[in-house]
């Protein structure tokens, strides 16, 4: 159940940090009021999931799957670039998470 917990935590890491693009420097409201309820849930749910998941683990694992989602919310909705070797890259942190996983004997 926290490796879900965890998933839930970096999707609203995505929200937040996708978000911040949407603020415009905190200068509107409802996207900001958005991307901050999104940090306190993301955090808020990392610090359930670390109740019995490694830290080092948990963090790498929130971070991963934050990273991931921003960057693919970034090419599809912000027009960023999707060349060969940023998406190769991706999924060497998608391997990363994978590997974490397996290798987390909780």
């Amino acid at each position: 159940m926290n490796w879900f917990i965890l998933i839930v935590a970096g999707l609203f890491e995505i929200g937040w940090a996708v978000g911040l693009k949407y603020t415009d420097g905190f200068t509107r409201l409802w996207p900001t009021f958005g991307t901050v309820l999104s940090m306190i849930i993301s955090l808020g749910l990392l610090g359930i999931a670390m109740k019995s998941l490694p830290v080092g683990t948990a963090y790498a694992v929130w971070v991963g799957v934050g990273a991931v989602g921003t960057a693919i919310l970034g090419i599809v909705l912000l027009g960023e670039t999707a060349n060969l070797m940023r998406l190769l890259s991706l999924g060497l942190i998608v391997a990363g998470i994978v590997g974490l996983k397996l290798a987390t004997p909780v």
